[in-house]
């Protein structure tokens, strides 16, 4: 099997979770390739030693992530960093010649994707792709496979949401997602739009027109140092967009929440047609709903549970739930696969174009949420 060497930029969270993922590659079966993680880069040197702990393959640490641009042993890189630092890093990664998966949003606006854009564009050789695990569930992949069928027909309405609730404690101590120069003008849209807009971009579903509800509930948080600080982004965003359809319009609502009471982690698909219709949340991870309707018929909507059903074949039986770990190992699988010649399962992750098209949503998201007018989405670009 090909063994493809990572290096890690941004040793948070996220690093944490490809790192495990790598580490369970054996979890997977029949895939061409496995990745290796060589090399871990942070500015906050005590993270990585999580990573030289649990990976004997990291022979590679440093606070510089130009040292592993400069090593050839890498081959892709993996950049988990604040938005402000893509416009910087992504480009330098993909001119040294290492394939990347970054974090969305890939740039704090759409002036830095514009910026990425090129880069990606000057090498052609690189394979590139946006972080977006939760279509891997093999519920969401139920509600695509279904509208990919055709089984929807016209469609009437489609909404995909991602709900967190911890912010709805004021007094959870702020971070950096709440510096507009950190995080970006788009708020909690810009960390979590791709989750939302990449099932519908993957299935040609481009809203003309948007309008934005914004909405700002708490306007300062403790700084963890005995004081407040201002809360500078956005806490929620409904989004309703107006998708042209040769057979009639039709809504497309994107949500995107960091203040949704009683949800946790929540993502959901949602798609309603005149022949059939479909439904997935994470919330019930082992089922989907569907409905197929015919004129004069009854219309009765079907739970059907699934197990462990993945997109790239594991050592889990069929039997037992998949989860949150499984969709980021997916996901990764997807990406390696890829990069091993393989069609990535027939899902790819996000790309560098649906990347962009979500930046252009995003922008007319934001003026329409300030302004209170509907906004045309520009795509020209």
């Amino acid at each position: 099997m090909k063994t493809i060497r990572f290096g890690i930029i941004g040793c948070g969270l996220m690093g944490r979770e490809f790192a495990s993922a790598a580490a369970r590659w054996m979890h997977l079966t029949d895939t061409k390739a496995r990745p290796e993680i060589i090399g871990v880069c942070d500015k906050n040197e005590a993270l990585m030693g999580w990573f030289t702990t649990h990976l004997p393959s990291v022979t590679q640490t440093t606070t510089d992530f130009r040292d592993l641009l400069a090593n050839p042993e890498i081959d892709a890189i993996y950049c988990a960093v604040p938005h402000v630092l893509h416009a910087d890093i992504y480009p330098q990664i993909v001119a040294a010649g290492k394939h990347l998966l970054g974090e969305k949003p890939f740039g704090m606006d759409r002036a830095q994707n514009e910026a990425i854009d090129a880069a990606i564009a000057a090498r052609p050789d690189v394979l590139v792709r946006c972080s977006s695990e939760m279509p891997y569930f093999p519920g969401a992949q139920k509600v695509i496979d279904f509208v990919r069928s055709g089984a929807v027909g016209n469609v009437l309405e489609v909404e995909a949401a991602f709900l967190h609730s911890s912010d709805i404690n004021p007094d959870k101590v702020i971070n950096w997602k709440r510096d507009v120069n950190v995080n970006g003008a788009y708020g909690c849209m810009g960390d979590l739009g791709m989750h939302v807009c990449h099932v519908p971009l993957r299935l040609g579903w481009r809203p003309d027109r948007v309008h934005a509800s914004l909405v700002k509930q708490i306007t300062q948080r403790p700084d963890g140092k005995g004081g407040m600080a201002p809360c500078e982004t956005w806490d929620n965003a409904t989004i309703t967009g107006n998708v042209p359809s040769e057979n009639g319009n039709f809504p497309l609502v994107l949500k995107t929440w960091r203040i949704a009471p009683g949800e946790s982690n929540t993502w959901s698909l949602r798609v309603l047609g005149m022949n059939g219709s479909a439904f997935f949340t994470t919330k019930s991870p082992r089922q989907w709903q569907f409905m197929q309707y015919e004129a004069g018929g009854r219309q009765t909507w079907q739970v059907e549970d699934l197990g462990y059903q993945s997109l790239f074949g594991s050592i889990t039986g069929g039997i037992f739930e998949f989860g949150f770990a499984d969709a980021i190992q997916q996901m990764w699988a997807a990406f390696v696969d890829e990069l091993a010649g393989g069609d990535a399962g027939g899902f790819h992750c996000a790309t560098p174009s649906e990347a962009r098209a979500h930046h252009n949503i995003l922008t007319a998201a934001l003026a329409s949420g300030t302004s209170g007018q509907v906004v045309p989405v520009d795509y020209a670009r």
